[in-house]
């Protein structure tokens, strides 16, 4: 395993059933890099005061199933509010989330999963940011067996996931998402295969650091 630099840090994104969060954790593994992906949704709960469903159904969406978090009522009947009593908000979420990104590739080597973490550290040196994407075949055929549904189930629920973090990360940044330029490297993991895909993230990352 390399030791990774300090304030080392990669964010990756991905499709929808290309494996991405498995590349990601191989990624993490092989660099030395603490990983995180849901578990931002925990620090963002802690760090603001909130709860964590707040994070948990605004995660990576712009809309759905946002406007019903944030309009549910309390046993009191007032609606809710973050800790300095301003209504919460899309925006105010994201900032939230962005501050614990920013605060903890400060505080060590770091692989962040979707977020729009690419655009939150924009401004830090080193950092390489990664897209992964396969067929859309293939990601139909993971998904179905991973979630035990049919292949067209599983092809609803890639378009309506791909939809989700599209809007979230074009929403957020000045970027548009899955295309090749907003990222230093996209790999196909399905070409490639899962391990063969991180390997050659590690060794472009490694390379171009």
């Amino acid at each position: 395993m390399m030791k990774a630099k300090i304030n080392s840090t990669v964010t990756l994104g991905r499709q929808l059933g290309s494996g991405g969060y498995t590349v990601g954790k191989m990624i993490a593994s092989a660099l030395g890099l603490a990983f995180f992906d849901k578990e931002l949704l925990y620090h963002a709960a802690q760090e603001s005061g909130l709860c964590e469903e707040v994070f948990e159904n605004a995660d990576e969406k712009t809309s759905t199933g946002l406007s019903r978090i944030l309009n549910v009522q309390n046993p009191f009947g007032l609606a809710f509010f973050d800790p300095m009593n301003t209504p919460l908000s899309r925006d105010r979420i994201f900032n939230i989330q962005s501050e614990v990104i920013r605060k903890l590739a400060q505080q060590q080597p770091c692989l962040f999963i979707g977020r729009c973490a690419d655009y939150v550290l924009r401004d830090v040196p080193g950092l390489r940011s990664l897209f992964i994407h396969a067929p859309l075949s293939v990601r139909i055929s993971n998904i179905a067996e991973s979630k035990g549904i049919t292949h067209k189930e599983a092809e609803s629920l890639i378009v309506r996931g791909d939809k989700n973090r599209a809007a979230y990360y074009n929403y957020f940044t000045n970027k548009e998402w899955g295309r090749a330029e907003s990222y230093h490297f996209s790999l196909d993991s399905g070409l490639l295969g899962l391990e063969r895909c991180a390997e050659a993230a590690v060794d472009l990352i490694k390379n171009y650091w």
